[in-house]
């Protein structure tokens, strides 16, 4: 009863800043589903340390496993050729893509899988290891396979089943690292640790655009595709060493290990009736609310991360054919650069706003306009107008992104047996679904405005914008969830009614279960942990 107390002051304190409240009421503040209730409870609570080695094994496993994920999409060209040679050049590409896709499908599946090792089983830490082992062979064989000339069809069946064991990994590993990151942060600093994480997933595709540069840049073209395509993907060896030595020295969650503790005392569930993560999660109707909304933001997100750091570079050299492949991994290469200090920027600033949703509503209609006017832009036929668009681009994306991995944890985090499994499955969803399919869906589109320019007679721009405008309406689909689907725990603040509804039915709920204690002399299972709301 007493840290029930202590855990109410944070709330009082809000309340009284406020000016007071009313006596009474409306029913509808009231009637607050019990999931619902300590989803905003959460929001007044304090127990990250800001670990630092949780910080660095959930940025090297970010760049490990998205350096191994991107040199794929890098170099699909060269793929293509090699395991589908007989198809035009045009079908190559799409091949290649395809196979990309591939490993997209299997994101959902790992979501799933290391969502309950990670809530239910081994924990965030051993999770992440296990999506760490879970890549490197895959990538390393993708490295030493054989091609269509030596092995025929076999050669790209194989290829599709390495890339499918890549796309289960993962799906938990970008997961693991921002809840394992944010669970150790403290309220003031997720935004900003939440953005290294993804600034560590670009930097993997800043590593793997280096790498495929320099290669590029070092063999011939006639070198390149017999042989050395293999070389971005064998270099992950060197990585795996200092990844596993830095993931080795990180600590548990101790969120996540408190709540576990704490759910195995009160035992509220029978240990025959205990069900998978997954399961609880799509049997609540509030949390379903809350994957579909966050799937909805993501789609946005996600489908612009992969268009302009995978699809752009294909589009100025293989298919626009404005620049050779050098020259548009080299202009890529700068852009990931400077986005990647944009995401710091904005992951610091979206820490000083009273809302975490304040930036993303301010960076999705901007995003909105410039995704279709980078397409115009690159019509103008000017290196500097190619950098500028896209840089333009960039920065819209990255006042979305800097905040995005404190917000998809921040859903989740009032019960830390389900948070790894929320994230996963959202995330990783959002990315199948809108961030797979990008590069085919907006090859698509750019053959359709091919189509359109051939039987037209006028010099129109708008076929060759038919890609961002499709990021356009992504993006009033994202605006839409944000601001009417999702409910996020900062929605408290400045809520005088609800914030007086969630501490009188969180006394209700605290003092329901102290009576039932008492009654059974039990004194062992009050809580211990000023942070944890009572399971309820």
């Amino acid at each position: 009863m007493e840290e029930a107390r202590k855990n109410a002051v944070h709330l009082d304190r809000s309340i009284k800043k406020l000016g007071g409240l009313p006596k009474e009421l409306p029913n509808d503040a009231l009637q607050i589903p019990d999931e619902e209730l300590a989803f905003y409870y959460h929001s007044s609570t304090e127990h990250g340390d800001d670990n630092i080695w949780g910080l660095l094994s959930g940025v090297g496993g970010n760049i490990y496993e998205w350096y191994d994920f991107a040199v794929f999409g890098l170099l699909a060209p060269e793929i293509g050729s090699a395991f589908f040679p007989e198809s035009s050049k045009k079908l190559q590409l799409i091949s290649s893509f395809s196979v990309y896709l591939a490993a997209f499908l299997m994101r959902p599946a790992g979501a799933i899988l290391f969502g309950e090792m990670g809530d239910r089983i081994v924990g965030r830490r051993h999770a992440l290891i296990f999506s760490i082992l879970l890549i490197t062979i895959p990538s390393i064989l993708m490295g030493c396979l054989p091609t269509y000339e030596t092995w025929g069809a076999f050669a790209a069946f194989l290829l599709i089943i390495l890339r499918m064991l890549q796309g289960l990994s993962v799906g938990g590993q970008l997961a693991g690292s921002y809840v394992l990151s944010i669970e150790q942060s403290s309220a003031k600093t997720r935004g900003f640790r939440g953005s290294i994480c993804d600034a560590s997933s670009v930097g993997g595709f800043l590593l793997a655009s280096a790498v495929t540069t320099v290669t590029r840049s070092v063999l011939t073209e006639d070198q390149v595709n017999r042989w050395g395509w293999r070389v971005p993907f064998l270099f992950s060896l060197l990585l795996a060493p200092l990844l596993y030595a830095t993931v080795s020295r990180a600590e548990e969650s101790k969120l996540w290990s408190e709540r576990i503790e704490q759910k195995s005392t009160v035992a509220t569930v029978p240990e025959k009736e205990q069900t998978p993560a997954v399961v609880d999660l799509f049997s609540s109707p509030f949390r379903r609310r809350q994957l579909a909304g966050m799937i909805g933001v993501l789609s946005a997100v996600t489908s612009s991360f992969y268009t302009i750091f995978l699809w752009t570079p294909v589009y100025l050299s293989e298919l626009r054919g404005v620049m050779k492949e050098q020259a548009a991994d080299l202009i890529n290469f700068c852009v990931v650069s400077l986005y990647i200090c944009f995401l710091l920027a904005a992951g610091k600033l979206s820490d000083k706003f009273p809302h975490r949703m304040d930036l993303i509503r301010i960076g999705l209609p901007a995003l909105i306009v410039t995704a279709p006017t980078m397409f115009g832009v690159f019509e103008c036929e000017s290196w500097v107008g190619y950098l500028l668009a896209q840089l333009q681009f960039c920065f819209c994306l990255s006042l979305i992104q800097g905040s995005m991995a404190a917000w998809e944890v921040e859903l989740w985090m009032s019960d830390p047996t389900l948070s790894f499994t929320g994230v996963a499955i959202g995330h990783n969803i959002a990315a199948t679904l809108f961030g797979g399919t990008m590069p085919l869906v907006a090859t698509f589109l750019y053959y359709v405005g091919e189509d359109i320019l051939d039987s037209s007679s006028d010099d129109v721009v708008w076929p060759r914008m038919l890609p961002g405008l499709y990021i356009s309406v992504l993006g009033c689909i994202s605006f839409y969830c944000i601001s009417y689907v999702v409910r996020h725990p900062h929605d408290l603040r400045g809520d005088s009614k609800l914030q007086e509804a969630v501490k009188r039915k969180m006394d209700e709920a605290q003092i329901e279960k102290n009576e039932q204690r008492h009654e059974l002399g039990d004194s062992s299972c009050s809580n211990t942990n000023n942070y944890l709301p009572p399971i309820i």
